[in-house]
Protein backbone atom coordinates (compact mmCIF):
# COMPACT_ATOMS: atom_id res chain seq x y z
CA UNK A 1 0.00 0.00 0.00
CA UNK A 2 1.55 3.29 -1.08
CA UNK A 3 0.80 6.88 -0.26
CA UNK A 4 -0.59 8.78 -3.27
CA UNK A 5 1.67 11.47 -4.68
CA UNK A 6 1.23 15.03 -3.43
CA UNK A 7 -0.06 16.00 -6.86
CA UNK A 8 -2.86 13.40 -6.86
CA UNK A 9 -3.89 13.00 -3.21
CA UNK A 10 -6.94 14.98 -2.17
CA UNK A 11 -7.58 16.14 1.39
CA UNK A 12 -10.41 13.60 1.56
CA UNK A 13 -7.97 10.81 0.66
CA UNK A 14 -5.47 12.15 3.17
CA UNK A 15 -7.86 12.14 6.11
CA UNK A 16 -9.27 8.73 5.20
CA UNK A 17 -5.80 7.19 4.93
CA UNK A 18 -5.46 7.10 8.73
CA UNK A 19 -8.14 4.37 8.92
CA UNK A 20 -7.13 1.10 7.22
CA UNK A 21 -5.07 3.10 4.76
CA UNK A 22 -1.54 4.14 3.90
CA UNK A 23 -1.15 6.05 7.19
CA UNK A 24 -2.87 3.55 9.49
CA UNK A 25 -2.74 5.10 12.96
CA UNK A 26 -4.87 4.10 15.93
CA UNK A 27 -4.61 7.53 17.55
CA UNK A 28 -5.87 9.43 14.51
CA UNK A 29 -8.10 6.80 12.92
CA UNK A 30 -11.10 8.85 14.01
CA UNK A 31 -10.41 11.56 11.41
CA UNK A 32 -12.15 9.45 8.76
CA UNK A 33 -15.41 9.85 10.71
CA UNK A 34 -15.19 13.63 10.44
CA UNK A 35 -16.40 15.67 7.52
CA UNK A 36 -13.83 17.45 5.38
CA UNK A 37 -14.62 20.72 7.12
CA UNK A 38 -14.41 19.16 10.58
CA UNK A 39 -11.09 17.50 9.74
CA UNK A 40 -9.65 20.80 8.51
CA UNK A 41 -10.80 22.52 11.70
CA UNK A 42 -9.25 19.79 13.84
CA UNK A 43 -5.88 19.97 12.07
CA UNK A 44 -5.77 23.77 12.02
CA UNK A 45 -6.60 23.92 15.73
CA UNK A 46 -4.03 21.20 16.43
CA UNK A 47 -1.30 23.22 14.71
CA UNK A 48 -2.31 26.26 16.74
CA UNK A 49 -1.99 24.35 20.01
CA UNK A 50 1.35 22.89 18.97
CA UNK A 51 2.60 26.42 18.41
CA UNK A 52 1.31 27.54 21.80
CA UNK A 53 2.92 24.55 23.49
CA UNK A 54 6.23 25.30 21.79
CA UNK A 55 6.16 28.68 23.56
CA UNK A 56 5.29 27.57 27.08
CA UNK A 57 6.10 23.82 27.10
CA UNK A 58 2.58 22.89 28.23
CA UNK A 59 1.52 19.77 26.31
CA UNK A 60 -1.80 19.05 27.98
CA UNK A 61 -3.69 21.33 25.60
CA UNK A 62 -2.57 19.13 22.68
CA UNK A 63 -3.67 15.90 24.37
CA UNK A 64 -6.96 17.47 25.44
CA UNK A 65 -7.60 18.69 21.89
CA UNK A 66 -7.01 15.25 20.35
CA UNK A 67 -9.19 13.59 22.99
CA UNK A 68 -12.00 16.11 22.46
CA UNK A 69 -12.07 15.42 18.73
CA UNK A 70 -11.88 11.64 19.22
CA UNK A 71 -15.02 11.88 21.34
CA UNK A 72 -16.66 14.15 18.79
CA UNK A 73 -15.87 11.74 15.94
CA UNK A 74 -17.08 8.59 17.66
CA UNK A 75 -19.99 9.89 19.74
CA UNK A 76 -23.42 9.30 18.17
CA UNK A 77 -24.79 12.59 19.47
CA UNK A 78 -26.36 15.25 17.29
CA UNK A 79 -23.39 15.94 15.08
CA UNK A 80 -23.49 17.86 11.80
CA UNK A 81 -22.50 14.74 9.88
CA UNK A 82 -25.52 12.82 11.31
CA UNK A 83 -23.52 9.77 12.32
CA UNK A 84 -25.70 6.85 13.38
CA UNK A 85 -26.31 6.07 17.04
CA UNK A 86 -25.06 2.58 17.87
CA UNK A 87 -27.95 1.62 20.11
CA UNK A 88 -29.29 -1.91 20.30
CA UNK A 89 -32.70 -2.34 21.87
CA UNK A 90 -32.67 -6.12 21.56
CA UNK A 91 -30.00 -8.76 21.73
CA UNK A 92 -28.69 -11.61 23.85
CA UNK A 93 -28.01 -10.67 27.44
CA UNK A 94 -27.24 -13.02 30.28
CA UNK A 95 -27.06 -11.48 33.75
CA UNK A 96 -24.35 -12.70 36.09
CA UNK A 97 -25.54 -15.38 38.46
CA UNK A 98 -23.05 -14.27 41.11
CA UNK A 99 -21.28 -11.05 42.19
CA UNK A 100 -18.25 -10.05 40.13
CA UNK A 101 -16.19 -10.43 43.30
CA UNK A 102 -16.92 -14.17 43.16
CA UNK A 103 -16.85 -14.66 39.40
CA UNK A 104 -14.21 -16.27 37.22
CA UNK A 105 -13.38 -13.62 34.63
CA UNK A 106 -11.41 -13.91 31.39
CA UNK A 107 -9.84 -11.32 29.10
CA UNK A 108 -10.72 -11.28 25.39
CA UNK A 109 -9.29 -8.65 23.06
CA UNK A 110 -9.30 -7.97 19.32
CA UNK A 111 -5.77 -6.56 19.56
CA UNK A 112 -3.92 -9.36 17.77
CA UNK A 113 -1.73 -10.48 20.66
CA UNK A 114 -0.29 -13.98 20.83
CA UNK A 115 2.23 -15.95 22.86
CA UNK A 116 5.84 -16.00 21.67
CA UNK A 117 6.44 -19.28 19.87
CA UNK A 118 2.74 -19.69 19.06
CA UNK A 119 2.35 -17.53 15.98
CA UNK A 120 -1.20 -17.99 14.56
CA UNK A 121 0.31 -17.54 11.06
CA UNK A 122 -2.47 -15.40 9.58
CA UNK A 123 -3.29 -16.06 5.92
CA UNK A 124 -0.99 -19.12 6.27
CA UNK A 125 2.06 -16.87 6.31
CA UNK A 126 4.74 -17.76 8.92
CA UNK A 127 6.47 -14.86 10.67
CA UNK A 128 4.37 -12.23 8.92
CA UNK A 129 5.65 -8.73 9.62
CA UNK A 130 3.48 -5.88 10.80
CA UNK A 131 4.17 -4.12 7.50
CA UNK A 132 2.83 -7.06 5.50
CA UNK A 133 -0.23 -7.30 7.74
CA UNK A 134 -0.96 -3.63 7.06
CA UNK A 135 -0.54 -4.09 3.31
CA UNK A 136 -2.85 -7.10 3.30
CA UNK A 137 -5.59 -5.64 5.49
CA UNK A 138 -8.24 -6.28 2.83
CA UNK A 139 -7.44 -10.00 2.96
CA UNK A 140 -7.68 -10.01 6.76
CA UNK A 141 -11.13 -8.43 6.52
CA UNK A 142 -12.37 -11.43 4.51
CA UNK A 143 -10.76 -14.16 6.60
CA UNK A 144 -12.03 -16.08 9.62
CA UNK A 145 -10.17 -14.92 12.75
CA UNK A 146 -7.89 -17.20 14.73
CA UNK A 147 -8.18 -17.17 18.51
CA UNK A 148 -4.86 -17.08 20.35
CA UNK A 149 -4.86 -18.65 23.81
CA UNK A 150 -2.45 -16.99 26.23
CA UNK A 151 -1.74 -18.20 29.80
CA UNK A 152 -2.87 -15.56 32.28
CA UNK A 153 0.52 -15.54 34.01
CA UNK A 154 2.40 -14.66 30.81
CA UNK A 155 4.95 -11.85 31.36
CA UNK A 156 4.92 -8.91 28.95
CA UNK A 157 8.21 -9.91 27.36
CA UNK A 158 6.63 -13.16 26.12
CA UNK A 159 3.79 -11.38 24.35
CA UNK A 160 3.78 -10.59 20.65
CA UNK A 161 1.34 -8.48 18.63
CA UNK A 162 0.44 -8.13 14.98
CA UNK A 163 -2.57 -6.31 13.57
CA UNK A 164 -2.95 -4.61 10.22
CA UNK A 165 -5.79 -2.41 11.40
CA UNK A 166 -3.92 -0.05 13.72
CA UNK A 167 -0.51 1.31 14.60
CA UNK A 168 0.81 -1.16 17.17
CA UNK A 169 3.63 1.04 18.53
CA UNK A 170 1.68 1.78 21.71
CA UNK A 171 0.93 -1.92 22.23
CA UNK A 172 4.59 -2.77 21.71
CA UNK A 173 5.66 -0.20 24.30
CA UNK A 174 3.07 -1.43 26.81
CA UNK A 175 0.85 -4.45 26.00
CA UNK A 176 -1.67 -3.24 28.59
CA UNK A 177 -2.70 -0.49 26.17
CA UNK A 178 -4.80 -3.04 24.27
CA UNK A 179 -4.21 -6.32 26.15
CA UNK A 180 -4.52 -5.36 29.85
CA UNK A 181 -3.50 -8.68 31.31
CA UNK A 182 -1.46 -7.08 34.11
CA UNK A 183 -4.45 -4.93 35.08
CA UNK A 184 -6.64 -8.03 35.21
CA UNK A 185 -4.17 -9.75 37.51
CA UNK A 186 -4.21 -6.69 39.75
CA UNK A 187 -8.02 -6.78 39.90
CA UNK A 188 -7.90 -10.42 40.94
CA UNK A 189 -5.26 -9.72 43.60
CA UNK A 190 -7.35 -6.85 44.96
CA UNK A 191 -10.46 -9.03 45.14
CA UNK A 192 -12.40 -6.91 42.67
CA UNK A 193 -12.96 -10.07 40.63
CA UNK A 194 -13.21 -13.46 42.24
CA UNK A 195 -10.72 -15.22 40.01
CA UNK A 196 -8.83 -14.55 36.80
CA UNK A 197 -9.30 -17.37 34.31
CA UNK A 198 -6.12 -19.34 33.67
CA UNK A 199 -6.13 -18.30 30.02
CA UNK A 200 -6.64 -15.00 28.20
CA UNK A 201 -7.66 -14.70 24.57
CA UNK A 202 -6.91 -12.44 21.64
CA UNK A 203 -7.57 -12.28 17.91
CA UNK A 204 -7.19 -9.85 15.04
CA UNK A 205 -10.43 -7.90 15.00
CA UNK A 206 -9.95 -6.88 11.37
CA UNK A 207 -11.65 -10.04 10.14
CA UNK A 208 -14.84 -11.27 8.49
CA UNK A 209 -17.45 -9.87 10.87
CA UNK A 210 -20.23 -12.19 9.69
CA UNK A 211 -18.06 -15.19 10.46
CA UNK A 212 -17.33 -13.80 13.93
CA UNK A 213 -21.06 -13.49 14.59
CA UNK A 214 -22.14 -16.85 13.18
CA UNK A 215 -19.05 -19.07 13.59
CA UNK A 216 -16.24 -17.83 15.79
CA UNK A 217 -18.39 -16.12 18.43
CA UNK A 218 -20.48 -19.22 19.24
CA UNK A 219 -17.35 -21.43 19.14
CA UNK A 220 -15.47 -19.19 21.54
CA UNK A 221 -18.48 -18.87 23.84
CA UNK A 222 -18.76 -22.65 24.08
CA UNK A 223 -15.03 -22.92 24.79
CA UNK A 224 -15.21 -20.44 27.65
CA UNK A 225 -18.30 -22.05 29.11
CA UNK A 226 -16.49 -25.39 29.14
CA UNK A 227 -13.71 -23.75 31.13
CA UNK A 228 -16.08 -22.44 33.76
CA UNK A 229 -15.74 -18.78 32.85
CA UNK A 230 -18.55 -16.63 34.25
CA UNK A 231 -17.77 -13.31 32.56
CA UNK A 232 -15.46 -11.86 29.94
CA UNK A 233 -13.84 -8.44 29.76
CA UNK A 234 -13.96 -7.44 26.08
CA UNK A 235 -11.32 -5.02 24.81
CA UNK A 236 -11.87 -3.90 21.20
CA UNK A 237 -9.39 -1.94 19.13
Amino acid sequence: MTVPSLESESFEQFKNSFSYGARTDLLFKFIKNLSTEESANFIQSLFQRIGESADDGELSRILDHVYEWQVRAYAPKDQPSKRPAWVYDTGPFVPLSKPVSRARVALLTSSGHYLAGHDPQPLDVPDMSQEEATRRIDEFLKAKPTLSVIPANTPNEHLRVRHGGYDIRGALADPNVSFPLERMRELAEAGVIGELASEAYSFVGAAAQTRIIHESGPEWTALMKERGIDAVVLVPV
